[in-house]
């Protein structure tokens, strides 16, 4: 596999294996679901190869019935300016969702008339703040994707925004869901004790370093093991990262993030009553669902809270590898980034 492998294409192609939900092959997607009132969703930003594979999802009558009938019935495709590997692929992703029955809109202020909720997929995570802003401003729910952002200031005004227009909203990768790592977090054994985990941590100079795809192996990794990281300590180097998160209960989790040789995503959970490998195949079926019962009632799966430890996470990563590995205090570090939110909505 290519070292420059693109962020999202990687996980398309590790995990879209058996997906369940009849992506590929020829499906006539325009006479599947109708996309009725309450049901009609909309996309911004058509620079990630998700756009079209959660577009054939939603669209597909023959899709799994927990998507209740949602359909993508509008897209705005605006992605990423300055990422070649984003902004490249816009026209082909387009014409790829235009097919798929979606109309293509010139504004997100016009996508919003036409929609219910929203999709916020744009590849580029510099640039959710701004397009985040005026759904939340029209009451409408919204999933952000991976990354949620590339500042650990701008997650932190994007959660606030979304508590001063009291409008719900999360952000998660599809990790979160494989399948082991959910008998896990129901107590297959028992207590988590520590947990390792990895996955490819290929580097996007307009992004902090984790944030760009290391995000993915990171969400896993608190999956696992919760909140409460107190500490993290960074060891890089070209190829490879080793990130150490120490627990307020003095538990220990681990990240390896892999820039060579076989890139693959996984890990291992040590438990009370048994240790236990992550794998198996994953499609996006179980994020879907999860999107969709968020749709549906408002509540969040995954809290603020927790998507802000993750990124606290990532930044004293950051801070670590600028200090020569030394440890970082997450809390410190999401003070400080509190400090620098400004309350513009």
């Amino acid at each position: 596999m290519k070292k420059n492998l693109n962020r999202r294409g990687f996980v398309k192609t590790t995990l879209l294996g058996s997906i369940g939900l009849g992506l590929m092959g020829n499906r006539n997607y325009t006479s599947g679901r109708t996309g009725s009132s309450g049901r009609r969703i909309g996309i911004i930003g058509l620079d990630t190869s998700h756009s079209t594979e959660f577009t054939k999802a939603f669209n597909d009558i023959a899709a799994a019935p927990e998507l209740d009938g949602y359909k993508v019935v509008a897209a705005y495709p605006r992605g990423s300016d300055d990422i070649k590997s984003s902004y490249e692929r816009i026209p082909g992703y387009t014409d790829e969702v235009r097919k798929l029955g979606v109309e293509i809109v010139g504004s997100i202020d016009e996508l919003l008339t036409k929609v219910d909720v929203v999709l916020l997929e744009t590849n580029d995570g510099r640039l959710h703040l701004q397009q985040a802003l005026p759904v939340f401003k029209s009451g409408k729910r919204m999933f952000i994707d991976k990354p949620m952002t590339a500042s650990l200031t701008d997650a932190i005004t994007i959660f606030e925004a979304a508590r001063h227009y009291n409008v719900p909203v999360f952000s998660s990768s599809s990790l979160r869901y494989e399948k082991v790592t959910q008998e896990i977090v129901r107590g297959k054994i028992g207590k988590v004790l520590g947990a390792d985990t990895f996955s490819p941590a290929t580097i996007e100079k307009t992004h902090p370093d984790l944030f760009w795809y290391g995000i993915h192996g990171i969400e896993s990794l608190f999956t696992l093991m919760g909140t409460g990281c107190r500490s993290v300590s960074r060891t890089y180097t070209e190829d490879t990262d080793s990130v150490v998160g120490v627990w307020n209960d003095n538990r220990i989790g681990t990240f390896r993030g892999t820039r060579s040789g076989v890139y693959g995503i996984g890990g291992i959970a040590f438990g009370e009553k048994a240790n236990l490998t992550l794998g198996g195949t994953l499609g996006y079926n179980e994020l879907l669902i999860k999107i969709v019962e968020f749709f549906n009632t408002g509540i969040v799966p995954v809290k603020a809270e927790e998507t802000l430890e993750i990124f606290g996470f990532m930044q004293a990563a950051q801070e670590s590898r600028l200090k020569g590995g030394a440890s970082v205090n997450i809390e410190s570090v999401i003070l400080k980034a509190k400090r620098k939110v400004k309350m513009s909505f």
